[in-house]
């Protein structure tokens, strides 16, 4: 209770005096807006037409027409931590977000749990009579909770949203998502052969948690936080949308940044006197290695275009018409959130915040992909393998991802992508309408702001103020700053003085119009920090960040660099991270039970996440199945781990035991016993690996053999995944595979249940010792556990 009860009270009722406000639910004041936030995923500076890009976004057009575009409105470089400051106003190493929050590393600015010191706005709105709801990317989770038997109190519904449907991690098919909904899986409603894409399904359930709140209470102001995960790979769109973009793109991505930069210096979003960076603006593999000799990262470097061949050309003309489609399919939901809202009276008196989380991506590296997992892996893309696939680029079959010459084509007029501290991948689209506050109509202001920023403007806008506790906690101040002052004049001066960068090794500061920043490439492994290069810009003529003026200005690079140590100490921004992504995602972290030597996983239960499943990378295992076999018949999915562009199974088809390891989604290594299955009680059908050697780093090789108990049926050689299965979704299943499937052989259709017997449990063991001692462990235990 917040009030002080202030009613009667005797012994009889009748002679006491009620008063309910003490327990009365929070009501927002009368006229309260909506807020409504859409946080767009991967969307550089030069992507949309409102922002003088290729691609066609009439709705957000409609938005920013109502409202005004921000040219100098800035992120943290990456997902997980431009989020964080979206929703709490802090700087994403005070609220322990340095990274993703898959790659935490166990320090106070990079531990993946954003403090209860630092409330979400929905925290704090829900407490002022407002609904709350979030559909689509949360990614603000660490991943040892993201699962069943772990605390939900860094879920959105621990973190103050009343309702959420969604995703927790990093990305997601949008053809197959990992769905959750409040606190527990789901499956999807529809297959995609059905028309289901993960954007529509959001959107429905967008539109239905605000008329479940405005059919009742029409007059109570909703939150609701709508985050798509586009335009994040994979890229994947119904085909009509991706065939709008046929042919708009063959003209090259260095084309392409020459057509982007005059329309945005005919939209006023850019100063006329604003040139392009080359495509390789910070070096290439053959002109920069590190301080000790280390290489260049190969996936920063930018082929040319006039350097492919006809069919590259092809290729990645194609890709970018995949991710053209996804973005408009994407603004295609948005009109129907729109039109929803004008329908029920809703619209002018919301306000909107539309931004993306960080600029294009460059993971694709120089050549694309078509399952960016190799990415996470660091197994290269094979381009022979990539143009096969072009006819089914964007569909089930592909995970894919442009070329980097598209992010900066997308990321128009800056340097680099997401990842950096350059412009390229922190300075992105923002719009903010609200048509009954904000008096202006489509103009575009050029202060300088930053994600932290916003709630902020938004408590601002709603006449609210940070509360000193939330939850019980004590909250540290706001570190943006509002920027309501700027609805009403372009020509007032940033409120904001200073922002501080520092990104997978990249950093950089920004101080009354002048920045530094470094050339370290991000994920390089070069460490050496204190060997980095410094350079400098005046931000507010040379946006592209082209007119190094360090040897001119040797003193203000000083003093600059000294901020930025005060920023970063202040801000607990230490240590630095430049390891490759896959050191970074396979650093140990906590684990909600200690890792063992045998799991035992049985039918019916919910998907397993991978991050909490048996780890069988780059060692030997066993997978053993105990089953009841009546007669012939049997059938289906046994186990599976992982989905189409990476994982392995064992099932039972035409008889006979089954084994795949789909590496990558490149090669299905398939393993069929050369006996069919026997008959009886307590069987066990089992596969084992062997490794015994790596073809390069974290890839073992090795022999897998397929058993009847203790009888082998069957052997292969195989090679197993450096790397996860996803970095996101497609868990471990036992008796079915849901989602998107390891491999196209299962029998029957989806979700491949096993059928003809009884299937009792699987245990997986990476003990590392010989199969057939593990069996005839189970043998005795079988006949312990099994005895009357």
């Amino acid at each position: 209770m917040s009030d002080t009860f202030r009613g009667v009270i005797n012994i009889d009722v009748r002679d006491s005096v009620p008063d309910w406000a003490p327990y009365q639910q929070p009501k927002a004041p009368e006229g309260a807006p909506n807020v409504v936030y859409i946080v767009l995923d991967d969307v550089g500076f030069g992507a949309m037409s409102c922002y003088g890009g290729p691609i066609e976004t009439p709705n957000i057009d409609r938005i920013a027409a109502d409202g005004l575009r921000y040219s100098q409105w800035h992120t943290t470089a990456l997902c997980s931590p431009t989020r964080s400051a979206l929703l709490t106003g802090r700087n994403h190493t005070t609220n322990g977000m340095a990274c993703i929050s898959e790659a935490a590393i166990g320090f106070p600015g990079a531990n993946g749990h954003i403090p209860a010191e630092c409330a979400t706005l929905a925290e704090v709105l829900v407490d002022k009579g407002y609904s709350t709801a979030l559909v689509g990317k949360w990614h603000l989770c660490p991943e040892d909770e993201m699962n069943l038997a772990s605390t939900k109190r860094h879920w959105p519904t621990g973190r103050g949203f009343e309702r959420f449907y969604g995703f927790l991690g990093a990305e997601t098919s949008q053809w197959y998502p990992d769905l959750v909904h409040d606190q527990h899986p789901v499956e999807q409603p529809a297959p995609p052969e059905e028309g289901y894409h993960f954007g529509v399904d959001i959107t429905d359930r967008a539109i239905q948690y605000i008329d479940d709140v405005k059919a009742i209470a029409p007059e109570r102001p909703v939150f609701l936080y709508y985050a798509p995960g586009c335009a994040h790979a994979p890229h994947q769109a119904p085909p009509e949308w991706i065939e709008r973009y046929r042919g708009r793109f063959d003209a090259g991505y260095e084309a392409m940044r020459e057509e982007i930069l005059a329309r945005q210096k005919r939209l006023g979003l850019v100063p006329e006197n604003t040139e392009l960076p080359p495509v390789n603006p910070i070096g290439t593999p053959d002109t920069r290695s590190g301080p000790g000799g280390e290489p260049f990262p190969p996936l920063d470097y930018t082929r040319p275009w006039d350097e492919l061949g006809a069919d590259e050309q092809r290729l990645f003309a194609r890709m970018a018409e995949v991710y053209a489609g996804f973005l408009s399919h994407c603004d295609d939901q948005i009109g129907r959130l729109l039109r929803y809202l004008e329908d029920i009276d809703q619209l002018d008196n919301t306000l909107f915040v539309v931004v993306s989380d960080n600029g294009a991506s460059g993971e694709g590296g120089p050549n694309g992909s078509v399952n960016e997992n190799k990415f996470f892996n660091n197994v290269a893309d094979d381009l022979a393998e990539n143009l096969a696939m072009i006819d089914r680029l964007g569909s089930v079959e592909t995970y894919g991802h442009y070329p980097n010459g598209w992010a900066m084509a997308f990321n128009t007029p800056f340097k680099m992508w997401k990842r950096y501290s350059f412009n390229g991948g922190t300075c992105d689209p923002c719009i903010i309408s609200w048509p009954a506050g904000i008096a202006a109509r489509g103009e575009v202001r050029d202060q300088y702001h930053h994600a932290i920023d916003i709630v902020p403007t938004v408590l601002d806008c709603l006449g609210l103020d940070l509360p000193e506790t939330v939850k019980g906690y004590r909250q540290i101040p706001l570190q943006g700053v509002s920027m309501r002052y700027s609805f009403d004049s372009a020509a007032l001066p940033s409120a904001k003085a200073t922002q501080f960068y520092s990104m997978l090794g990249t950093r950089g500061i920004w101080h009354q119009g002048w920045k530094a920043v470094t050339t370290h490439p991000a994920i390089s492994g070069w460490s050496d920090f204190h060997e980095d290069t410094w350079e400098l810009y005046h931000t507010d003529t040379d946006r592209a960040e082209l007119v190094d003026l360090a040897q001119q200005e040797p003193g203000r690079l000083q003093q600059l660099i000294g901020l930025w140590f005060y920023e970063a100490g202040v801000n607990q921004a230490f240590p630095l991270d430049d390891r490759s992504a896959l050191e970074i995602l396979s650093t140990p972290r906590p684990e909600l039970t200690p890792a063992r030597n045998r799991y035992v996983y049985r039918p019916g239960g919910s998907e397993v996440p991978e991050s909490v499943a048996v780890n069988v990378r780059n060692r030997s295992y066993s997978i053993g199945a105990l089953v009841d076999l009546p007669g012939p018949g049997a059938s289906g999915v046994l186990f599976a781990h992982g989905g189409r562009f990476g994982g392995h199974a064992l099932y039972v088809k035409d008889g006979r035991l089954t084994y795949v390891y789909n590496f990558l989604g490149s090669e299905e290594q398939r393993i069929t016993a050369t006996e069919e299955l026997p008959r009886g009680e307590k069987l066990i059908l089992a596969a084992s690996f062997e490794k015994d050697g790596e073809v390069s780093p974290g890839v073992a090789t090795g022999v897998l053999s397929l058993h009847h108990g203790d009888r082998k049926v069957g052997e292969g050689r195989i090679r197993t995944q450096p790397g996860r299965f996803t970095l996101a979704g497609e868990g471990l299943n036992v008796g079915k595979d849901g989602g998107d499937a390891v491999t196209a052989d299962y029998p029957g259709t989806a979700p491949y249940a096993f059928t003809g017997g009884t299937l009792h449990r699987v245990a997986v063991d990476v003990s590392g010792e010989p199969y057939i001692d593990l069996e005839r462990e189970a043998e005795a235990m079988l006949r312990w556990s099994w005895s009357p």
